[in-house]
């Protein structure tokens, strides 16, 4: 369902995502699982991502591919992913939450998030990646501002649930 291209960032998101909740004492197969899911969705058409996840709010509508973690976490749930047991929520969190910003609970959407934005094929956000390995809170604040003040720096909207994470963290 992914692009070669894709497939090589999901996979270094799992690998630095099962690295991250090792080095923070978190369940490193959750995170290296969640990591793998996370961009199930990525790949999608527009049309095929509002259906999946229809829009809460104009960004949503105006941005269809700022969707693709809340489409994931629907087609995980349409193949029979369950989020009945705790390790199950935990993952559909984490996919449905790497877009926007992880919940205060959800370690290991935490380390997802960070990987995702930090993942050495990106080429940017080392020091948040660095930072990760010893103070999992100061590298997601870190990487929350870093986006937050990116999207405002160029004129463009923050997401409600960007801004709610990043309140939560300031």
């Amino acid at each position: 369902m992914v692009k070669p291209r894709r497939f090589e960032h999901i996979m270094r998101v799992a690998e630095l995502a099962r690295e991250i909740a090792r080095a923070n004492g978190i369940d490193p197969q959750l995170a290296y699982w969640a990591g793998v899911l996370h961009d199930v969705a990525r790949d999608l058409p527009d049309g095929e991502l509002l259906r999946l996840a229809p829009p809460e709010c104009a960004i949503d509508a105006a941005h269809p591919l700022a969707l693709h973690g809340r489409a994931g976490r629907t087609l995980l749930e349409h193949w029979g992913f369950s989020g009945r047991t705790p390790e199950g929520q935990t993952i559909l969190e984490a996919v449905e939450d790497h877009t926007t910003g992880p919940r205060p609970s959800n370690g290991v959407s935490a380390c997802v998030y960070i990987a995702d934005v930090s993942e050495p094929g990106r080429g940017v956000n080392a020091d948040i990646r660095e930072l990760a390995l010893y103070d999992l809170p100061a590298a997601l604040r870190q990487a929350i501002v870093s986006k937050v003040t990116y999207l405002q720096g160029r004129g463009i909207e923050v997401h409600p649930r960007t801004l709610d994470a990043y309140l939560a963290l300031v």
